[in-house]
């Protein structure tokens, strides 16, 4: 719904700034979407006048311009507009100025050898209606050097309100201006609308040949002698202001009614109708011409207006081409009708059209409203088009329902928390056009005709409210009832948080995919079982519940690739279907990463793609954030067939307690997936991780700060080709737990010096001396110990 300030303020008495106006929309259910303000966009651009203006020395199409903007000196502009020309005012735009139809903000500057000081501008430029192939030309008494938006009435801004659909009053602007009064912004204008006399009987009669639901009332009135044409200046700013085509004025008489009132109406040439006019449901073989030129078909529930001819209109939605108005129009029918809302709502959904009549009839229009809407209409004709009109003849009766609510003034507190006073409830619920009979400690409250969304004491506890104020109702925590549990993050939960954190902690950005994939996508991540494929999926690539968080992310790392952002870091907390029992759902925290995402970039080095590591040393992050003492985890190298074999591996606690992988994506898996490599990823399943401890541990770990200094030495140990470089650091460790405090490896080698079927491995050994100063002899000691437990579990000899 759009509205403009001005046309506000014909139904509202008030001073409130735009500002203002528009906070207090918000504040009381009118949420604001948006304010079109042209004065704030041209509030740099004045009235100017040429002085002179002579052909540019270095350019035949160009002029220099010297143009009088109202200061002290006149301004040199340099101009290829055809129609500059010495003696015209003009719109003068000063350096500095935002041209909105460009999007570029002008500067001073030098064209073809001559400076300009500014520019002179078209209508296409300033984004306003006008002709765009020369400059703007003003009166010749536009002031000089006034602001050009308020002298040409451009400083009218144009509000856009979002209405919930229960709220059918608003969607006038009357309505609108009613709601802001009793909020206190001002003082609501209804001026009466009298009964316009008729001179003559109405030729054309109305009959009903359908059911009173569908068509409750129709009156009709007959204007002969109209002079039809553009309508006045006045309504054409208005209607073009809230996104409306002028196109004439007995067109734009309804059109302004449906803004203004919020009553929809409709006009007849009565020259193109033939015979009477009958309201009946249309048959199945009836097709419509409407206004918008279009045919539809239309079918036996659609309500029409007919004449000996057939449907002329399509009841509450839209008129027919043939019998339309222009501008060779002398006798017109005016119609103003009630129509059932769900019938609307039906026949505009079936035949695609939506139009601002359909929009307001099917949340439901004020009844009362009905015949003084034919009335006010009947009126704007006369004044506008001249004419005299007929006595209004009339199909059904408009429906009086009387909405009565027992309301105890204490509902209001008891409901919302907000202790309204019952005078000051009385106050706001008589200006929003409610009956209030005052009972003591209660009221009898008959809603007005148009808010059919009144139903019982909840409504009218929520009018209350918003106008005085949603901003005013306390926060009170609710009791605790008995027997319910103080709120609890269960261990799951708490992990799937902390690794949310600890992975963007990490670098990688969270990405939030889809729970199906493709069923070749589900089979190359080891799922595809029949039993997880959707019986109804909503696309032909989502058939399957994801068995892995993999395919999703790879799926995001390659649209931002196409987009030029290919060094991705993602990761992603979420649910993974091994399968359909509730055993075989799984939560996983999984990552990747892409191109250089590990690395980054530095002038001091080429850039380094990702690897393996970088993806473990997430994963490890991962675990330490999580508690999870991996001094007992099992790196075993290889992994799924998806990854590949020499550059990935299995997390475990043993064999049937695998918790996860990580490595790089095998070549073949990329390229079923169309992606490009280098890539990373790695997947834990939170779930299968081990419990912590229910309680802890009785002795506190002490952080032991020794004064001695530390010694280091390297040891190159030969192993067999196939031994894991983990467990030869374990069995290091295991020489002596007291001194020894990091067990680092530092190179591994295969070729000339070494064995057919060996690796060396070196490792640093840092010992850490608290007593005393360890001496060679103790060093030592400690050497052969470290040496001896590497060849005892591991088989590994000291190398040469």
């Amino acid at each position: 719904m759009k509205l403009t300030l001005s046309w506000l303020k014909t139904h509202l008495d008030t001073s409130a700034s735009l500002g203002e106006v528009c906070e207090t929309l918000t504040r009381i259910g009118l949420e604001v979407e948006g304010v079109h303000d042209p004065a704030a966009l041209l509030k740099n651009f004045s009235i100017a006048r040429i002085v002179t203006a002579e052909r540019h020395p270095n350019a035949d199409k160009l002029q220099v311009c010297s143009v009088d903007i109202g200061a002290d000196a006149p301004v040199q502009v340099v101009c290829g507009a055809p129609n500059a020309r010495a003696g015209l005012r003009t719109v003068f735009s000063p350096p500095g100025a935002y041209i909105p139809a460009r999007k570029i903000t002008i500067a001073k500057g030098v064209i073809r050898g001559v400076e300009s000081g500014g520019m002179l501008c078209s209508a296409g430029e300033l984004d306003i209606p006008g002709d765009d192939h020369g400059i703007i030309e003003l009166a010749e008494d536009a002031p000089v050097g006034a602001a050009y938006a308020q002298w040409a009435g451009l400083d009218d801004p144009v509000i856009e309100i979002n209405l919930t659909p229960n709220r059918s009053d608003a969607a006038g602007i009357h309505g609108i201006a009613r709601d802001l009064s009793a909020a206190g912004l001002g003082v609501l204008k209804t001026p009466d609308v009298l009964p316009v006399e008729g001179k003559f009987a109405c030729p054309v009669s109305v009959t009903r040949e359908t059911d009173a639901r569908l068509a409750p009332w129709f009156g009709l009135r007959l204007v002969r002698g109209v002079k039809n044409g553009p309508s006045p200046a006045w309504l054409q700013e208005r209607l073009r202001a809230v996104g409306l085509r002028p196109i004439n004025a007995l067109v734009d008489i309804t059109n302004f009614l449906t803004f203004d009132r919020g009553r929809p109406l409709h006009v007849f040439d009565a020259a193109k109708v033939a015979g009477n006019l009958v309201l009946r449901t249309a048959k199945a073989d009836e097709s419509l011409v409407a206004l918008d030129g279009k045919t539809y078909a239309l079918d036996d529930a659609m309500v029409v207006i007919a004449d000996d001819r057939g449907p002329e209109s399509l009841a509450g939605v839209m008129g027919g081409e043939a019998s339309g108005c222009d501008d060779a129009t002398t006798d017109v029918l005016i119609e103003s009708a009630l129509w059932d809302p769900h019938n609307i709502a039906q026949t505009g959904r079936k035949l695609g059209i939506v139009t601002d009549a359909r929009y307001r009839f099917e949340r439901g229009v004020d009844p009362a409203f009905a015949l003084p809407g034919l009335e006010l209409a009947t009126q704007m004709v006369l004044d506008l088009c001249g004419g005299e009109a007929s006595s209004p003849v009339f199909a059904g009766a408009v429906p009086h329902e009387t909405r009565i609510v027992d309301f105890p003034w204490s509902e209001t507190q008891r409901l919302s928390g907000v202790d309204v006073a019952p005078a000051k409830a009385t106050m706001i619920l008589e200006r929003l056009g409610f009956a209030v009979e005052n009972l003591g400690e209660g009221a009898r409250i008959t809603a007005p005709s148009w808010r059919p969304d009144i139903e019982g004491k909840a409504d009218l506890v929520e009018e209350i409210v918003r106008i005085e104020g949603v901003d005013n109702i306390p926060s009170v925590a609710l009791p605790r009832a008995d027997g319910v549990a103080a709120p609890v993050l269960t261990p799951l939960q708490k992990r799937a948080r902390a690794a949310r954190r600890a992975l963007a902690a990490q670098g990688l950005v969270e990405a939030v995919t889809w729970s199906f994939v493709s069923a070749e996508q589900a089979k190359i991540f080891g799922g595809g079982n029949a039993s997880l494929t959707l019986a109804n999926p909503i696309a032909s690539e989502l058939s399957d519940m994801r068995p892995s968080l993999l395919p999703g992310l790879v799926a995001a790392a390659r649209r931002n690739a196409a987009r030029g952002f290919g060094d991705a870091a993602l990761f992603e907390v979420g649910q993974v279907f091994l399968s359909d029992d509730d055993k075989g759902q799984k939560i996983a925290a999984a990552g990747l990463r892409r191109g250089v995402a590990g690395a980054g970039r530095h002038w001091s080095a080429p850039a380094r793609a990702i690897s393996v590591f970088d993806v473990k040393e997430d994963v490890f992050a991962l675990l330490q954030a999580l508690g999870v003492a991996v001094g007992g985890m099992q790196v075993v190298s290889g992994g799924p067939a998806f990854l590949h074999p020499g550059r990935s591996a299995t997390l475990q606690f043993g064999p049937k307690a695998v918790i996860g992988w990580f490595g790089e994506l095998h070549p073949a898996a990329l390229a079923q997936l169309d992606c490009e490599g280098p890539l990373a990823a790695f997947e834990i399943h939170l779930d299968a991780l081990p419990a912590p401890k229910s309680k802890p541990t009785k002795t506190r770990p002490k952080l032991e700060l020794s004064d001695l200094q530390p010694v280091s030495r390297d040891f190159a140990f030969l192993v067999d080709r196939a031994a894991r470089a983990g467990d030869l650091v374990k069995a290091v460790q295991g020489a002596d737990k007291a001194l020894i405090t990091s067990v680092d490896v530092f190179d591994i080698y295969e070729g000339k010096g070494v064995p057919e079927g060996k690796k060396s491995l070196a490792v640093a050994v840092t010992l850490q001396p608290r007593e005393k100063t360890l001496t060679d002899a103790e060093i030592d000691a400690v050497a052969q110990k470290i040496v001896a437990e590497a060849e005892k579990k591991v088989g590994a000899s000291l190398r040469g």
